[in-house]
């Protein structure tokens, strides 16, 4: 047995080889160990206490740990071996560049915990619509910050000259810039729709022929849920480079209706119409007082009245038309004031 274990194989005897496969085998026992901890003994003590903060710390930190305490059982298992030293080297680079990755996923865990328990509970109290539209990008942008310093700091610590490196990526860079044009346009765009505010979330617009509420606001496009119930994805740049209507900040919702009588109706007749159509407009809540309402003309087959009135903001636009029109139609027929349609009258004459 021990003339076996005494054997090298690539410059270690099997004794060292067993060492080696023993202290990466125990530090993911440990792993195991320390995450049944956490998750039994820990979170039990922590669950005691008033704070949540306690609780959202553990439960982000107790899965970096045990990596990390694998990533340093492999690398002192490594370490115990006679290996050439440029693979030491790798191996020891490979490793720095792990730990920093594993802390930048450490933070960002934990940020997401702190965003989704404290920051998003603020946000949806507050009356103001701002902080849920800047809210989703404050939560990527920190998380691009992190993983970029991440990766910048875990090449720098491999042994590569990250500053030589950015420079190389320079004409790149540019190239990719012209590529990326459009990409670039739309942050632009999403960065005038923060600033200018011509809209917020929920209210309803139109723009390029698209008509719905405001879902999302985001860095490079902005979701909008259609009156049909189907969710269009739109670049922001078409918020920048075309008219949007804001249909949500309009004071009332403006209604025409052009209504014809036969030519058989009476000056009497035509002013009791008149005054049919302001009480039904002034006895129905849903309008307001600005209403207009006139003997607009004589046309080819009816006498018309043009009636304007406005919905109030927030009313049911489609109930209160119905409503009204209902009401004219009733009233109508009730006092015998004929609606037009189109007709013709043929005169011939007897030679």
């Amino acid at each position: 047995m021990s003339d076996l274990l005494s054997q090298a194989y690539y410059g270690n005897t099997v004794q060292e080889w067993l060492i080696a496969f023993v202290i990466i085998i125990a530090s993911i026992a440990i792993g195991k160990i320390v995450y049944w901890l956490f998750g039994n003994v820990v979170r039990r003590l922590t669950a005691k206490t008033d704070t949540k903060l306690d609780d959202i710390i553990i439960d982000m930190l107790e899965e970096p740990l045990v990596v990390a305490i694998i990533l340093a059982g492999i690398w002192f298992g490594i370490s115990t071996l006679s290996l050439p030293e440029a693979f030491h080297t790798f191996i020891g680079h490979v490793i720095q560049f792990l730990i920093m990755m594993m802390i930048g996923w450490l933070i960002t865990r934990l940020f997401d915990a702190l965003y989704t328990q404290y920051l998003v509970p603020i946000a949806e109290k507050s009356e103001n619509d701002l902080d849920d539209q800047l809210l989703p990008i404050l939560r990527k942008g920190t998380k691009i910050i992190v993983w970029s310093i991440a990766i910048i700091v875990g090449l720098n610590n491999a042994g590569y000259d990250v500053a030589a490196l950015i420079a190389g990526l320079g004409i790149g860079g540019l190239a990719l810039a012209m590529a990326a044009k459009d990409t670039v346009a739309n942050i632009f765009g999403g960065f005038t729709i923060f600033t200018d505010r011509p809209f917020v979330i929920n209210d309803r617009v139109k723009v390029s022929g698209f008509d719905g509420t405001v879902k999302e606001i985001g860095i490079r496009s902005t979701r909008m849920q259609l009156l049909d119930g189907r969710v269009v994805t739109m670049p922001n740049m078409k918020f920048a480079d075309s008219p949007v209507e804001n249909v949500s900040l309009e004071p009332s919702r403006k209604i025409i209706l052009d209504l014809g009588l036969t030519y058989d109706t009476t000056p009497e007749q035509m002013s009791e119409a008149i005054e049919v159509l302001c009480k039904i407009c002034d006895d129905n809540t849903e309008t307001d007082d600005n209403k207009t309402i006139f003997f607009s003309g004589f046309g080819d087959f009816a006498m018309n009245i043009k009636f304007i009135y406005y919905i109030k903001k927030g009313g049911d636009i489609a109930g209160t038309q119905n409503a009204i029109n209902m009401e004219v139609l009733k009233q109508f027929n009730a006092k015998g004031l004929e609606f037009a349609f189109p007709t013709q009258t043929l005169y011939t004459k007897e030679s």
